[in-house]
């Protein structure tokens, strides 16, 4: 297998310092840095909240189906969004980044529209494939754009940097969905699709590097000097490489780990997480009515408790505020030694998750495995950014998706439904109701997300009590840990693949770093 990387770029190179590689950034990083946070603003301010929108009752303005109804739409959504820059990622490299990156945000914008127009699964579903489709042209433009726009003595912190600014989108949006959602479900949506519009006013001032390359060998390719063959082709010869193949197969599980924690968590906390210790514990018994502590908090509007993205938005918090550090720290390791160790982080995050519903618990759990993901998830980019041919960026940075595709897709469907299955407040409410003696009839009557509510009417229990009292009568953890063998199976598989690459590297000419 080693002569089958031989247009690929192994090496490792030596890295710039902090100050130095921040300096050497050009003005094209930082403008698809702004068009990225504003993306993610958008995109997160509907994904933070999906599956709380998912399982809020009609009644309330959600729209009323089971986690694992949710699950179909999730995987069709996953499959959508890391399939697409497969494909489009070889499009971006051969028609333009600027004319993917205009495609997208329209298609984008409509996806969050029909969102908005259509509140019901099906209306959701297809707002999602819109959106899943968008972004899967999207990505490949702007990480194809920021390759080009950086050197591989600066790569780690640029990959850094990248994700850290990406991250302040990903922080506002949940903030926004919070405080938009408690007036009305549709407002969050208009919002999104208002914010990623003004990503039209950074295609005004954005230039495409490497334009004239691609012109030219465009013109070359119609003059006939350029053979090109068809694009599935191309990708399909670069996806065998062994060193482009194993990547796929071993990320995948982390992937799944990754995604339940933003797919599945929200609910958890929703459902099994008394909130409201933690705002006792800053402010005192009352609460507070500070807008500005609900808002950057994500208080609820009577400041009494943190709702489920105010508590996922730690994670965003830390990257958007430390990312740089530890892209600094994990320059100095080999990339998949960094990986390895984010994805250790990552998997004890879910087993303390697991084993406790205390509030200040679930707080350092999302912390270990923020740590966790700035060490593992900007160095996929970079590492496959490194490892592409000329010419071939865009395309390989649309691989980085696959792994997600395959992870994602599979959580999609089953994190839901694993959920559903050993922890679902709303099944057991059920189970309860039918044995404290309400008629199966009465039970099924019950519309879906409203079965808890109707269990604390019916027996005139304190609803935190209760919840205690279900929280104690189930194995809740149960899928938790599930999910993290998944994620050790992974991180073994990362570990034998470093040390598989690094004889590979042992083999090329010149490596810089074993």
């Amino acid at each position: 297998m080693s002569n089958a990387h031989t247009d690929n770029d192994l090496r490792e190179v030596k890295q710039l310092g902090l100050w130095a590689s921040i300096a050497s950034l050009s003005y094209v990083f930082w403008l698809v840095g702004g068009m990225e946070l504003i993306e993610r603003l958008a995109y997160y301010g509907v994904k933070s909240s999906a599956a709380l929108y998912a399982k809020a009752p009609a009644s309330a303005g959600g729209l009323g189906i089971t986690m694992g109804d949710f699950g179909i739409i999730l995987m069709i959504w996953a499959i959508l969004q890391t399939f697409v820059p497969v494909f489009t990622g070889g499009v971006s490299d051969r028609i333009g980044y600027k004319e993917t990156i205009f495609l997208s945000t329209v298609i984008k914008i409509a996806g969050y529209l029909v969102m908005a127009f259509y509140p019901s699964f099906y209306g959701f579903l297809f707002g999602a494939v819109l959106l899943a489709i968008g972004t899967g042209i999207f990505k490949p433009g702007i990480q194809g754009t920021l390759v080009l726009a950086t050197r591989k003595d600066n790569s780690s912190m640029a990959w850094g940097i990248f994700y850290q600014t990406v991250n302040i989108g990903g922080f506002l949006g949940p903030l926004m969905a919070v405080h938009l959602r408690q007036l009305a479900w549709e407002n969050v949506f208009f919002a999104c699709a208002a914010i990623i519009s003004l990503n039209f006013l950074l295609l005004l001032a954005y230039k495409e590097p490497g334009k004239a390359e691609r012109l030219e060998r465009n013109a070359k390719i119609k003059s006939g000097e350029i053979q090109q063959e068809a694009l599935w082709k191309d990708a399909w010869r670069e996806l065998k490489k062994p060193i482009v193949f194993w990547y796929m197969i071993v990320f995948s599980g982390f992937w799944f780990l990754f995604n339940a924690l933003f797919d599945v968590l929200p609910v958890h906390i929703s459902e099994w997480v008394d909130t409201s210790v933690i705002v006792r514990d800053l402010f005192g018994p009352d609460g507070t009515q500070s807008g500005i502590a609900q808002f950057w908090l994500g208080l609820d509007n009577t400041g009494t408790k943190v709702m489920p993205e105010g508590m996922l938005n730690l994670n965003a918090g830390m990257i958007m505020t430390s990312c740089f550090l530890i892209a600094a720290l994990t320059a100095k390791f080999r990339i998949t030694t960094a990986m390895v160790a984010g994805a250790v982080a990552s998997i004890v995050a879910f087993l303390i998750i697991g084993s406790s519903n205390f509030a200040w618990a679930m707080v350092f759990a999302i912390a270990l495995f923020s740590l966790g993901e700035m060490m593992i998830s900007p160095k996929k980019n970079e590492f496959m950014g490194n490892i592409a041919p000329a010419g071939k960026k865009a395309m390989y940075l649309g691989f980085v998706m696959l792994p997600q595709g395959i992870g994602w897709g599979l959580e999609g469907y089953f994190g839901p439904k694993l959920y559903e299955l050993y922890a679902s407040k709303e099944r057991f409410s059920r189970q309860m109701l039918a044995d404290e003696g309400m008629s199966l009839d009465a039970i099924a009557a019950i519309p879906e997300g409203e079965a808890f509510m109707r269990l604390v009417e019916f027996t005139g229990q304190n609803a935190q009590l209760l919840t205690q009292t279900l929280y104690d009568m189930h194995n809740i953890g149960f899928a938790w840990y599930l999910i993290a063998a998944i994620g050790s199976f992974s991180a073994l598989g990362i570990l034998l693949y470093g040390r598989w690459l690094k004889g590979l590297q042992a083999q090329t000419p010149a490596a810089s770093m074993a």
